[in-house]
Order: structure tokens, then C-alpha cells, then sequence
């Protein structure tokens, strides 16, 4: 009696390689969206924690700092790797460098403070496409989050 060799054919091989692509190519997807998902929210409490910061600054000089190196501990850059956009209204002429809503109108009266996205591109108003994805401060810093969303 002849003992059969133990191990696994090559069609066994075969069908472990593709469940398994298979199954990676279904949750590669779902990793992705949490991932970016993760992003914006780090990017949300960032932008949320650096308004807190220059409000204190504020109240403490009577004054906006001029930029973001200013301000101690601070996140200087998104999750994206991109720095953290700042723009004091103070001696600012005209609104053409503020964010603006559908209605083209300033969404902050004292500075704006965003991230531009996932894209690394941005434009004043929220509507346009460079900015649906940028985390920004509106509203005096009521809201904070997707101009998307805004």
C-alpha cells in the first residue's frame, strides 16, 4: 500500500491566493475611507484647539498674532502635511482674502483658520471644487469642519 505525499495541490494554492485578493480588495477600500475619515477629524479638533489658542492670545494681548509661529505647542501642519492657513483680519484692506459662503459673503469677522484638504488646493469660497474639501473655522468659530458641510 502506497502512502499519499501530504501537502497542497497547486489548484489549492491557487484558490488561497485569490480568496485572499478577493478579500483584500474589498476591505482596501473601507481602510482608505477610515483613514481619511481619521484625517478630518484630527484635522476638526487641530483647527478647533488652535481657535481656543489664539482667542487666549487675543484676550491676553489685546491683539491677533501675526502668524501661527507665534503661539506655543501648537499642530503647524494638517494631516495632510500641509501648514495650517492663518489670516488676521487686523489692517487687512478689503475682503477679497477672506472665505466667503455661497453667497460670497465673509464667513469670520476676526480671522480665518483652515486646512486645505486632502487636495492641497483652495480658493475663498466654499463652493468652489479646490474647497469642499478644506476643514475650516466659520462663523466666529461656531463651526468648525468640511466647507463641504458649511
Amino acid at each position: 500500500m502506497e502512502k499519499r505525499k501530504r501537502g497542497f495541490t497547486l489548484a489549492e494554492l491557487l484558490m488561497a491566493v485569490a480568496i485572499s485578493g478577493l478579500l483584500a480588495a474589498i476591505a482596501y477600500p473601507s481602510y482608505t475611507k477610515y483613514i481619511e475619515r481619521m484625517k478630518i477629524s484630527t484635522a476638526i479638533a487641530d483647527v478647533t484647539n488652535i481657535g481656543v489658542v489664539i482667542d487666549r492670545y487675543r484676550d491676553v494681548n489685546g491683539s491677533l498674532p501675526a502668524n501661527l509661529a507665534q503661539l506655543p505647542n501648537l499642530p503647524l501642519v494638517d494631516p495632510w502635511d500641509n501648514p495650517y492657513q492663518y489670516l488676521s483680519f487686523s489692517g487687512l484692506k478689503g475682503k477679497g482674502k477672506m472665505r466667503k459662503d455661497k453667497s460670497l459673503v465673509p464667513v469670520n469677522s476676526d480671522y480665518d483658520l483652515y486646512s486645505m484638504g486632502k487636495d492641497e488646493r483652495t480658493t475663498a469660497p466654499f463652493t468652489s471644487k479646490a474647497a469642499r474639501d478644506d476643514i475650516v473655522r466659520a462663523n466666529d468659530g461656531s463651526y468648525v469642519g468640511l466647507a463641504s458641510d458649511y
